[in-house]
């Protein structure tokens, strides 16, 4: 099967908030409870409205139906680190290519469609982004669910958080780095 990457505009909006949705419970059930998921929903997963604003966030289609949306993932050159529109830990500020690393963003495949490489073609995409923008260091928060994949493409674990969620839980969140 055939893809293809695009970037997102804001009137991907709708489908992408279902696609994340989708993504989160179906993938992230095998590592959070479903309190933590219901918990990070509402508190740090979502769209990001200024990655589509940026045009540095991404979609994939099936060549077969461009219509729907089965991965969606991007970059940024400004400092948050992960978390949606709704997520209280954001920060706005630009990073400097010479001494920041750039971040990778808001990755999420739909449930039926992983395992197909659209992850990785997005990943790719975003890599020789920021390298173009003068990057030379990326970097980004997993879920206990992507660290395998950021790992097979030589991300390398620095520290592990926690995202506070609601009723005193919390998300597990990686961060990991690498240099182009």
């Amino acid at each position: 099967m055939r893809f293809e990457l695009r970037r997102a505009h804001t009137g991907d909006v709708a489908k992408l908030a279902e696609l994340i949705e989708r993504s989160v419970r179906g993938l992230q059930r095998f590592h959070y409870s479903q309190c933590q998921i219901e918990g990070a929903l509402r508190r740090v997963f979502g769209v990001d409205s200024q990655l589509i604003t940026d045009g540095t966030y991404f979609v994939v289609t099936p060549d077969s139906d461009p219509n729907l949306i089965v991965g969606c993932g991007g970059w940024s050159r400004r400092a948050t680190l992960y978390g949606g529109d709704q997520w209280l830990g954001r920060e706005e500020s630009f990073l400097d290519p010479n001494c920041d690393a750039a971040k990778i963003r808001a990755f999420f495949v739909h449930p039926e469609w992983t395992r197909r490489g659209i992850a990785t073609l997005i990943l790719d995409h975003c890599e020789s982004a920021i390298r173009e923008a003068s990057f030379t260091r990326a970097e980004l928060g997993s879920t206990l669910t992507g660290v395998p994949l950021y790992a097979a493409h030589g991300y390398i674990e620095r520290e592990r958080s926690e995202a506070e969620l609601d009723d005193g839980l919390t998300l597990s969140i990686i961060r990991m780095e690498k240099t182009l």
